[in-house]
């Protein structure tokens, strides 16, 4: 599974990462949230694999969107 993560950054604002590399920074929460919700549906599209976004909860992970690949569905 590709995960596309939010982390935030010192400074207040928010960055769009994919294996631990940055992708996008410095961007208010609901556009980095849109923004990663955008690369990770043209990202199952593309690949047909599943794909998460996900940002840090109090405890966990929070996940934003999740887009399943056919055998994901299929086990389902």
């Amino acid at each position: 599974m590709v995960i596309i993560s939010l982390k935030p950054s010192v400074a207040g604002g928010w960055s769009v990462c994919r294996s631990h590399i940055a992708l996008f920074g410095d961007l208010q929460l609901g556009a980095a949230i849109k923004l990663a919700r955008e690369l990770a549906r043209d990202e199952h599209q593309r690949s047909n694999r599943p794909v998460s976004v996900e940002m840090p909860g109090p405890t966990s992970a929070i996940v934003l969107a999740r887009y399943a690949g056919v055998e994901d569905i299929l086990a389902a």
